[in-house]
């Protein structure tokens, strides 16, 4: 539904030092180290995920876009308890049901394993109610307008009607739940890859050197 594009030519050597360091947290919902990864619609989770995803070694990734629908773009705090974090908390197999954006409708049930690392991306990810059970918090580092505009690119003429509705719905999310001032890490990205700053909260490491992030992608 919400898909990345425009994708870094490479990941570069910063996801890998990432991965490594992610391996090494302790677990945040029962046996799992949750990774949370935040950001506008349109500036490039999905993908970002993915490259980290295969630098853990095929990390399970929960696209929120398959938690979230048409009648609930973001009140769906309830069915991700439920049916996510309630069972990896517990060392079991989640069991989700993913929305079918074009149909309207969820499918049948998906497995989640509680693995070491998950990754769940998606605008809320960073959300009041899912933090405390994240080991780190990830802000694509991308300013909504800048976002939105890519977004709108990529959907072309098909989605204009589902931008007009997303667009508002973000903004009155963030401001009343925003992600990035909780955010451990930035992620910026580029033709050469992704780079890592430190966000508003402590980094993972504080002897590890990290540009410090500014208030560039300030909600808006």
């Amino acid at each position: 539904m919400l898909g990345d594009s425009r994708p870094p030519s490479t990941p570069g050597p910063a996801i890998h030092d990432l991965a490594a360091r992610l391996r090494r947290l302790p677990p945040s919902c029962g046996p799992v180290r949750l990774i949370g990864v935040d950001g506008h619609a349109g500036s490039g989770k999905t993908t970002f995920a993915g490259h980290l995803a295969e630098a853990l070694g095929g990390a399970p990734v929960l696209h929120l876009d398959d938690i979230a629908s048409h009648d609930a773009l973001f009140d769906w705090t309830g069915r991700l308890l439920s049916q996510v974090i309630g069972p990896l908390r517990r060392g079991e197999t989640a069991h989700y049901t993913p929305y079918d954006w074009r149909t309207r409708r969820f499918g049948p049930p998906v497995p989640l394993p509680p693995a070491p690392v998950v990754l769940v991306e998606g605008v809320g990810a960073g959300r009041r109610a899912l933090r405390p059970h994240l080991a780190l918090l990830l802000w694509m580092e991308v300013g909504c307008e800048e976002a939105w505009a890519r977004g709108r690119s990529r959907d072309g003429e098909e989605q204009r009607e589902f931008w007009a509705g997303w667009v508002p719905a973000e903004r009155r999310h963030f401001r009343g739940d925003p992600s990035r001032p909780f955010a451990d890490l930035l992620v910026r990205r580029d033709e050469r890859g992704y780079e890592l700053v430190r966000g508003p909260r402590k980094i993972i490491d504080p002897n590890h050197s990290l540009t410090q992030g500014d208030d560039s992608s300030a909600m808006c």
